[in-house]
């Protein structure tokens, strides 16, 4: 496990770099808030802020970066959903947990933001999913939810980690909830689910042995609760799956 801030009065500032912080833009179909989670997050990835390290105030935030308090504001509170930094009255915010640090290497920090946010609808629209194809799946539906889940397993196995393979298996499910909606609104976000995918696979590809094993029990048991047609099974195995995905991304102690 992480290891918990301890903040107090004195705790240390995150480093001086009100020089290189450069002024946000308005970016097409990239939101201001989700812009400084980026910035946050890599400064979080590189290990210019640590576990412990105590963040700039809002204030001190809003002038560096040229957005306003409510835009901060907006920001900090995604930070601190996802388990990234704590709030501590009277104290300020510090950083809870890192993210691995080879996770700058795979993509733009900046869509994390994004990508979380979708995790989240995931978690409540798949999970039911998942339920609804445990009692409804035909046969034929079942076969290709199990061939979309050896495939993956192969993929990992070859280490290629296909994110694809990933979504084959997740978007069989959906159609086997017997209701198009499920499909239609994973389709809507699907941009923000296969950064998410490339992301999160990218990580296990280049982590343990254990890790990778890990994401394919998950599918595994997921896969047997539709299998064996037990709806609430499959709704908690999903939402464990999706949560620990989640996790996975953000915390490098769940390596």
């Amino acid at each position: 496990m992480a290891r918990k801030p301890t903040p107090s009065p004195s705790a240390p500032q995150a480093p001086a770099d009100a020089e290189t912080a450069q002024p946000l833009e308005r970016r097409h179909r990239v939101r201001l808030a989700d812009q400084l989670y980026g910035q946050i997050f890599e400064q979080l990835v590189s290990g210019n802020l640590s576990v412990g390290d105590k963040l700039p105030s809002e204030n001190e935030i809003s002038e560096r970066y040229g957005v306003s308090r409510p835009v901060v504001r907006e920001a900090l509170l995604r930070l601190r959903a996802d388990g990234l930094v704590t709030a501590h009255q009277g104290l300020g915010t510090f950083v809870s947990h890192q993210p691995a640090p080879r996770l700058k290497t795979f993509g733009e920090v900046e869509h994390v933001s994004a990508y979380l946010r979708a995790q989240e609808v995931r978690v409540a629209l798949e999970g039911d999913a998942a339920r609804l194809a445990a009692l409804r799946r035909t046969d034929e539906q079942l076969r290709k939810i199990e061939e979309a889940h050896e495939a993956f397993a192969e993929s990992l196995a070859q280490g290629r980690m296909s994110a694809e393979a990933d979504l084959a298996f997740h978007a069989s499910i959906a159609e086997a909830s017997g209701n198009d909606f499920y499909l239609g609104v994973l389709e809507s976000i699907h941009d923000s689910i296969s950064g998410f995918m490339r992301l999160a696979l990218s990580l296990t590809r280049t982590g343990s042995r254990q890790r990778a094993q890990t994401v394919l029990d998950e599918h595994a048991t997921i896969l047997a609760a539709i299998r064996a047609q037990d709806g609430e099974h499959a709704r908690v195995a999903m939402q464990f799956h999706l949560g620990r995905a989640r996790h996975r991304l953000v915390d490098r102690e769940r390596d």
